[in-house]
C-alpha cells in the first residue's frame, strides 16, 4: 500500500471540507449542475482523445497502481538476483524451483531458467512482458493527465454558462443566486478534480512507470546471466548499475554461501 497516495487525498480533501464548513455549510457547495458538466465534459474530451478500451482499461490500472507499492525495492532485486546466482551455480537450474519468490516477473524468469529455456526465448518473452505492463501504466497516467487538464476548463465552461444564465434572468432576482452559485462552482469542482486526484495522480504513475522499467530491466539482465551461470559476484557488480549512487555502497555486501 502506497500510504503516501492515501494521505495526500486524504489531506487535500480534509482541508477543502473544513475551509467549506468554517463558511457554513456543506450542502451550499453541492451542485448538479456543476457536476454534470465537469464529470461529463471531461469524460467527454477524455474519450475523443483516447479509444474507449484505452480508458476502461487505463483508469482502473491507474488508480491501481498509484495506490500500490512494489513488493520488492530495486536493492532487495540485486540481492535476491545474487542469491539466485548462488543457488544456480551451486546446485543447478533445478536448485531454482525449491525457491519462493514474491515478485511474479522475477518468479516468472527464475521458472524459464529452471525449466530450461533458451536464452532468445526468455530474453524475448520477458522483455515483451515488461514492454505490455509499462505500455499499460503510461497509458493510465495519460488518461488521468487529460482529465486533469480538461476538468478545469471545463470548469470555465461552466462557469460561463452559469453567467449566461444569470445575465439572461436579471430581471427575476430569486434565479440570480442559484445562477452564480452554478457559476462559480463549476470553477471549484473542475480545480478540486484536477489538482486533488487527476493531475496528482497522474504525476504518481509516471514515477512508478519509471521504477517499474528500471526493475523489470534489471530483473532481465540478472536473469540472463544466472541462465549463463555467472558468479553471484559478477552478478551483484553488473546490477549494482542500476541503483543510484548512494545505495550501491549498502548493496556491496558478500553474497552468504
Amino acid at each position: 500500500m502506497d500510504f503516501a497516495t492515501g494521505i495526500g487525498l486524504l489531506v487535500g480533501t480534509g482541508v477543502i471540507a473544513l475551509m467549506m464548513l468554517l463558511g457554513g455549510d456543506l450542502h451550499m457547495f453541492v451542485s448538479d449542475h456543476a457536476a454534470i458538466i465537469i464529470l461529463g465534459g471531461s469524460f467527454a474530451a477524455t474519450l475523443i482523445r483516447f479509444p474507449l478500451s484505452s480508458m476502461l482499461h487505463g483508469l482502473p490500472l491507474g488508480a491501481k497502481f498509484a495506490f500500490t507499492m512494489r513488493r520488492t525495492t530495486a536493492r532487495e532485486l540485486v540481492d535476491q538476483l545474487a542469491s539466485l546466482a548462488e543457488i544456480a551455480r551451486k546446485q543447478g537450474p533445478v536448485g531454482l524451483e525449491k525457491v519462493e519468490i514474491d515478485d511474479p516477473f522475477l518468479a516468472k524468469g527464475i521458472r524459464y531458467v529452471a525449466d530450461g529455456y533458451d536464452v532468445d526465448f526468455i530474453r524475448d518473452n520477458l522483455e515483451r512482458d515488461r514492454d505490455n505492463f509499462l505500455s499499460h501504466l503510461d497509458e493510465g497516467q495519460k488518461i488521468y493527465r487529460a482529465i486533469g487538464d480538461c476538468a478545469p476548463a471545463f470548469g470555465m465552461v461552466g462557469t460561463i454558462i452559469g453567467m449566461v444564465q444569470m445575465f439572461a434572468n436579471m430581471t427575476d432576482p430569486s434565479k440570480l443566486g442559484p445562477f452564480m452559485a452554478t457559476a462559480l462552482l463549476a470553477t471549484l469542482y473542475g480545480a478540486v478534480l484536477a489538482n486533488i486526484f487527476c493531475l496528482p495522480i497522474a504525476d504518481k504513475l509516471h514515477l512508478k512507470l519509471h521504477d517499474e522499467d528500471t526493475n523489470r530491466t534489471l530483473i532481465i539482465d540478472g536473469i540472463l546471466m544466472i541462465r549463463d551461470s555467472k558468479s553471484a559476484a559478477l552478478v551483484r557488480e553488473m546490477l549494482l548499475a542500476y541503483l543510484p549512487e548512494k545505495h550501491r555502497h549498502d548493496a556491496d555486501e558478500p553474497v552468504p554461501a
